[in-house]
């Protein structure tokens, strides 16, 4: 049985640490690499998807840019987007939302490089190579620096989490939806049909 490697991180203090234009320009030289940064400054390099994430992955954004359109109340970014949040960390959600007057309020020169704000909305799914308890500390980080709404889909559970910021985490377990009010107003993701969609043979 093959096993996925998990995320490499490099431990750069106290010993070298990059700044926001040097971190940035290193990503842009590594473009084939999927990098975050922790808070600390540590860079992590995650391992590509394999095929069951892939697929969850391209419906998930298919499903949240098909009703971000008939919303207008916002822009949904995939995976290769990255937010630099209040605290430092430079992370790449999988999918994230981020309301449009938001977006308006940052620079030119923002706008081209890591989004300087943490989205409204964040959705982590798990793959093979995470550790949940990461996945986890990240959806702690996310509600911390600012998100509104954030949903953690494990496929082992299968399990969803649903953060909201102050409140306990609620997990439901293998549920047939989940809707995003009031902060993805009129969303409702159908969790059956997403994990039909990363099972290897479709239709039985």
């Amino acid at each position: 049985m093959s096993v996925i490697a998990e995320p490499l991180v490099i431990h750069t203090n106290p010993d070298f640490e990059m700044d926001d234009e040097q971190f940035f320009h290193f990503c842009a030289a590594n473009s084939e690499l999927r990098i975050e940064r922790d808070a600390d400054g540590n860079i992590i390099v995650m391992t590509p998807e394999g095929g069951p994430s892939g697929i969850g992955s391209s419906k998930l954004t298919q499903w949240f840019e098909n009703w971000a359109e008939e919303n207008g109340q916002g822009t949904v970014f995939g995976p290769s987007a990255g937010f630099k949040l209040p605290n430092g960390a430079t992370r790449a959600p999988d999918i994230s939302w981020v309301l449009n007057e938001r977006l308006d309020a940052v620079s030119d020169e923002d706008w081209q490089r890591f989004l300087p704000l943490c989205p409204d909305f964040v959705l982590e799914l798990r793959s093979p190579s995470d550790r949940l308890r990461k996945l986890k500390d990240k959806m702690e980080e996310y509600m911390a620096n600012g998100a509104r709404l954030g949903w953690l889909l494990d496929p082992e559970g299968p399990d969803v989490y649903l953060y909201r910021p102050g409140e306990e985490v609620t997990v439901l377990h293998d549920p047939g939806f989940v809707t995003g009010e009031p902060v993805l107003p009129g969303f409702k993701l159908d969790v059956k049909a997403l994990w039909n969609a990363m099972q290897r043979k479709r239709g039985r």
